[in-house]
């Protein structure tokens, strides 16, 4: 019943004629940043923090969910129509999306792609707003020390779940550390690692940073590849037969609970759900030869996968204020611009802004099967747009953002700055997105750590006798056990290699 009353309140913030605008307008964006291959969630969410600051805190978080969990609809449209995946979660859907739509069956995977995630959304929003409650009492229990060896749980999740090469991952983390230790120390105000400069004094700017890593980065490598318009599949009946609901509905169940708990990881998401959930649907299916050239459980799975994954993924942000990806980590800029304390307290102090996003992420869904399959020509025939006239434009706009935070043209020079930074990082196999999470988790573990010694008057063993602490540390160390691991380590790659 009290889980009722709450939603009741979501619902009836989330249902402004403000509040359905930004979520529309979420939706809208998300869904167009899905089907422009290269730019992807991180890219966008980062060029469009600036936008947020003159919104009210509930539209701007509404604005910026929809754009992430929009995105995971409309990289599948170009995905199944014209073999190029919009973003990363989307990679698998090529495999057996655009083997049907070559069959003539492009509105049957498109339908399915639909219907997987529609449906995985609305259970994963009741997920998360089941979780919510019974996580945020649990997080009042939370003290320094428990804080910290939460972040490094999660910090230790980032990098043993983030693709590519261990080392490099750990490499990344380290580095987003360094930088966020770049301004004055709140304890003693000596400025660390400023080099004289008063512009560094408050740090590096998370805006920059993410906006040149992601945005900047992306823009550049992409200018790169010289792509010619493509040729749009054609579309005919939109409605799958009696059969394909027969052999994707235990497809979308299965990914829906797959996504659903990979999204709560420490560093999974969307892309970790989509490429296990094409994984296992491939070994127990009974048409395992049809996969890779048409079959409709490598669509319904993977789909169902990442969508309830980047809904579930809000769960550790909103309850215990620790990201679980990079779009998270964004998450928490974006509530840090609003003077919001990601964690806990956002349900005790914000609930209407807590239960209206969870409210719009529902409507949201509903959104999204509207604005997808009526307009799936629209979105489609955007990717014959040539590159170096879509560019430059995003590129202006990105560099009046970051300046518009702090009328700061030194701002602009951080985000170029990363922005090249970024682009090394892209040409050296490096996934950035764990350095955001270590620049954004870095001056938050700090702060908790010094905070837990001067409690426990400089005891280290506080951090292994208080039972919670101690059991976060441990999980953290057979986290990095089991990926040393061979069996493991394999396992890992393949995850993310392409089925």
């Amino acid at each position: 019943m009290e889980l009722y009353h709450h939603l009741l309140l979501g619902f009836s913030a989330a249902v402004t004629w403000q509040n359905l605008g930004y979520c529309l307008l979420g939706c809208t964006l998300g869904t167009l940043v899905g089907v422009l291959p290269g730019l992807g969630p991180v890219a966008a969410i980062a060029m469009l923090l600036p936008a947020t600051y003159a919104l009210p805190p509930d539209a701007a978080l509404i604005m910026l969910a929809g754009i992430y969990y929009g995105a995971q609809y409309g990289g599948s449209t170009t995905a199944i129509l014209l073999n190029i995946p919009g973003e990363s979660a989307s990679v698998v859907t090529t495999l057996d999306g655009h083997q049907m739509a070559r069959q003539g069956r492009a509105g049957v995977a498109l339908a399915t792609s639909a219907i997987g995630s529609f449906f995985a959304g609305c259970v994963a929003t009741l997920v998360l707003a089941a979780f919510a409650i019974p996580l945020t009492e649990l997080a009042f229990r939370f003290g320094p020390a428990e804080y910290f060896s939460l972040m490094l749980l999660g910090l230790v999740g980032a990098v043993v779940l983030a693709s590519g090469s261990l080392p490099k991952a750990l490499a990344m983390i380290v580095l987003g550390l360094l930088l966020g230790l770049v301004g004055t120390d709140v304890n003693s105000g000596v400025a660390r690692f400023t080099f004289g400069s008063m512009e560094l004094s408050d740090g590096l700017s998370f805006v920059a940073l993410a906006m040149g890593i992601f945005g900047f980065a992306e823009i550049i490598r992409n200018l790169e590849q010289r792509k010619r318009p493509a040729k749009v599949s054609r579309i005919s009946s939109l409605w799958p037969d009696r059969n394909d609901f027969k052999r994707m509905r235990p497809a979308i169940y299965r990914g829906t609970l797959l996504g659903s708990l990979l999204g709560l990881l420490p560093g999974g998401g969307a892309t970790l759900a989509s490429f296990s959930a094409y994984a296992l649907e491939k070994k127990i299916s009974r048409h395992r030869s049809e996969f890779g050239h048409g079959a409709i459980e490598g669509v319904a799975g993977p789909e169902a996968a990442n969508n309830a994954a980047a809904q579930t993924s809000f769960i550790p942000l909103l309850t215990l204020g620790i990201p679980s990806n990079a779009v998270m980590a964004l998450m928490i800029g974006a509530m840090m611009i609003h003077d919001i304390q990601p964690g806990p307290q956002v349900m005790t102090h914000n609930p209407s802004l807590f239960w209206g996003l969870l409210a719009s992420m529902w409507i949201g869904n509903v959104m999204l099967v509207v604005l997808n399959l009526p307009l799936v020509g629209i979105w489609a025939s955007l990717l014959r747009v040539p590159y170096h006239y879509l560019y430059p434009a995003i590129l202006v706009f990105c560099c009046i953002g970051v300046y518009s935070v702090q009328n700061s043209v030194f701002e602009v020079w951080q985000a170029v700055a990363f922005g090249l930074l970024g682009y090394v990082l892209l040409k050296l196999d490096c996934e950035p997105a764990p350095l955001l999470m270590g620049f954004v988790l870095g001056p938050m573990m700090e702060e908790y750590f010094r905070r837990a010694l001067l409690l426990s008057h400089g005891e280290f063993s506080t951090f292994v006798t208080r039972p919670l602490s101690l059991s976060l540390l441990i999980m953290a160390g057979l986290l990095l056990l089991m990926v040393a691991m061979p069996a493991i380590r394999r396992g890992r790659e393949d995850a993310f290699r392409e089925p």
